[in-house]
């Protein structure tokens, strides 16, 4: 009998033994490939020699330096790499050991700032319907997914929610990308007014959506608009690249995309590849500058912060995703794969949008193409399609509640970024297979 808490009680998952590359094994030699690199973590895949020898050498020379004494080298190091590609005016990194705990740090380093500079009647923040920022009650209530938030919703300090750039669903007939980009930007100004100016703290928005509507990129424009709605009202931009930063859409951050710079952006996942867990919040030196010059102390803090041998492993993992080309490969290989969907799955009778960029790729799911009608949530096509793809040897990331949390269904595809075109083709035929069986 296992004493380990599972995520769901009624199962009892096979015991994963080892990795290598794009493939992970069980207890019983079964082999799965990562179609989704775990949570889109893995992007290096399974058994990189660098990272592991990095983390194998830290650890024969500093495992632990607890940051209210010390800092690290590695720490140091990495904080560099980072802002070295950091979009224009992120000027310093808060390390940390996950997503969570990253949004977590941003909520209040955007608090303490309107404090320091003298606007402590800002509190609230604005987020996105069908957003999610992670599961601590800070994260989870700013977040948008209703399915999420109900149990914990009485004792969560809740965000005001706008609606997504989900153009898909909400583009309207005859309306160009671009209208209906501006259109619902504007959202936020509306929310803003409603709310009044001068209490907003700050919007969070995740530059391409992920686990919740399953990898929906802003339409052109959109963000640049946000971006102009918050300098008007003195509102922080925070961007959630949690899941779709490091690379995985094929630029080492994703709001290079959109052609805009942040306040705050946070970041895990890909940052430390499955090797070790590590997250961080980035910040602007304006943001910086406004407590080193005010009461000069972040009133925030875990135990773990700047892991050094967390850091080590961040540290050739982004290396190799920099110098070592691997994120130009995810935006290479991104394009393989999405052709390989379309080819796939274009005419499909039961697939209404396949969309993402680079590495970062999602497949909705319809009881009918033309009419965009979703299946009945009774029928769980989603947790169908988790359970027959593995069973196939697949290893992706289906999802209900698409369009409002309890309806629609989805897969989030985000495959390691060495894949070759042949395991893209594998994954693919995998998938089919899956969703017949299922549908």
């Amino acid at each position: 009998m296992s004493h380990v808490f599972p995520r769901h009680s009624r199962s009892s998952p096979p015991v994963a033994t080892r990795g290598e590359g794009v493939y992970l094994y069980d207890a019983s030699g079964k082999q799965y490939l990562d179609g989704s690199g775990g949570a889109a973590v893995s992007c290096l895949g399974h058994g990189d020699p660098d990272v592991t020898a990095a983390i194998k050498a830290q650890a024969d020379t500093l495992a632990f330096a607890h940051t209210g004494f010390l800092s690290s080298e590695p720490a140091e190091a990495l904080a560099d790499r980072l802002i070295a590609h950091a979009p224009a005016g992120i000027d310093r990194v808060y390390l940390v050991s996950g997503g969570s705990e990253a949004v977590e740090a941003a909520m209040k380093l955007a608090r303490q700032y309107v404090i320091e500079i003298g606007q402590p009647q800002r509190t609230k923040f604005i987020a996105r319907k069908q957003s999610y920022h992670g599961n601590t009650l800070g994260a989870l209530g700013t977040g948008g997914n209703m399915w999420r938030r109900e149990p914990f919703d009485p004792v969560m300090v809740s965000a005001s929610h706008i609606s997504p750039c989900y153009e898909y669903r909400l583009r309207k007939d005859g309306e160009s990308a671009v209208e209906y980009g501006l259109r619902a930007a504007n959202e936020l100004e509306a929310e803003i007014l409603r709310l009044g100016p001068d209490n907003v703290i700050g919007f969070l928005a995740e530059p391409v959506v992920g686990a919740t509507s399953g990898a929906v990129p802003a339409v052109e424009g959109y963000f640049k608009r946000i971006r102009e709605i918050c300098d008007q009202f003195g509102v922080l931009l925070i961007l959630d690249e949690v899941m779709c930063g490091i690379g995985r859409t094929g630029t080492f951050f994703a709001c290079e995309q959109d052609g805009i710079s942040p306040d705050i952006v946070t970041i895990a996942k890909g940052l430390g590849g499955g090797y070790q867990p590590i997250g961080a919040m980035l910040c602007t030196a304006t943001i910086y500058d406004a407590i080193a010059q005010g009461s000069g102390f972040f009133q925030h803090g875990h135990t773990y912060l700047g892991h050094p041998i967390a850091c080590a492993a961040a540290n050739a993992v982004v290396t190799k995703l920099t110098d070592g080309g691997m994120t130009a490969r995810a935006a290479q290989m991104g394009e393989v794969l999405q052709e390989r969907l379309l080819a796939e799955f274009g005419q499909h009778p039961h697939v209404g949008d396949i969309r993402g960029r680079g590495m970062f790729r999602g497949v909705e799911l319809v009881e009918d193409r033309d009419s965009k009608a979703v299946f009945d949530p009774a029928r769980g096509v989603a947790g169908k399609l988790k359970k027959a793809a593995f069973e196939n040897g697949l290893i992706c990331y289906p999802m209900s509640g698409t369009i409002d949390g309890r309806q629609g269904d989805h897969v989030l595809l985000a495959p390691p970024f060495i894949i070759s075109e042949a395991q893209i083709d594998e994954l693919v035929g995998k998938l089919s297979k899956s969703i017949a069986q299922v549908i």
